[in-house]
């Protein structure tokens, strides 16, 4: 069952849900489908980076594509020569789906700094230059969410793995957003621009994550 906000209103002690958490003197019920993380206590995989456990559900995100890929094109999960059909892929990024893309960056090893080509830190020449090459991968909505909501969940992957150069609070704003997002619910334009109001503003981890899932995917 999809995790979807059961109750917004004044504190009712009585109200029963998987999760429950109090906001501004309201009560807010989640039901079964977000999970907490086991080690962190957040909604998975929202600890990311701090979180190993939530860092490596953010990578299982794009593993489980390059999984499928492989089993598909070349009906095994693990074919000789990994690494090689990992460069056909980066060397066109625009015919595969971009979590095949990202996973087969993390195959490749960049020859500057050393790390997976295209997670180094910023002005590494090398990872910016494929951090920039993987967005022109192929995009596809699965079955279920809003339109958008696959563009929304890939930038925010993106910029968790490969958090250089960005502010704390885009990368919490960022990371935060994934357990709604894998949820399948993607903001209106309205409530987008309010969340990115509050990150102006300086707001705290527990305000933004009292809109984003409270608030995301829910109506105007």
């Amino acid at each position: 069952m999809s995790a979807r906000l059961a109750h917004v209103g004044p504190a009712r002690p009585e109200v029963r849900g998987s999760d429950i958490a109090v906001r501004d003197g309201r009560t807010v019920v989640y039901l079964a489908g977000m999970r907490r993380c086991g080690e962190c206590g957040q909604w998975e995989p929202a600890g990311a980076h701090g979180c190993a456990r939530c860092a490596r559900l953010v990578d299982e995100i794009v593993e489980e594509g390059w999984r499928a890929f492989l089993e598909r094109e070349f009906g095994a999960p693990e074919p000789p020569g990994e690494r090689l059909i990992a460069e056909m892929v980066v060397d066109e990024p625009d015919r595969h789906v971009w979590r095949v893309v990202d996973a087969a960056y993390d195959r490749l090893t960049c020859p500057e700094c050393g790390g997976r080509l295209s997670r180094g830190p910023a002005g590494c020449a090398p990872c910016d230059l494929a951090n920039g090459f993987r967005y022109s991968a192929i995009e596809i909505d699965r079955p279920g969410v809003p339109p958008g909501n696959e563009h929304a969940l890939r930038v925010n992957v993106a910029v968790t793995r490969r958090p250089y150069g960005i502010s704390a609070s885009e990368v919490l704003l960022r990371r935060l957003s994934l357990p709604a997002l894998l949820d399948g619910r993607l903001p209106t334009v309205e409530q987008a621009q309010a969340t990115k109001a509050l990150v102006g503003k300086g707001a705290s981890e527990a305000e933004l994550a009292a809109v984003i899932f409270g608030d995301w995917g829910s109506g105007p």
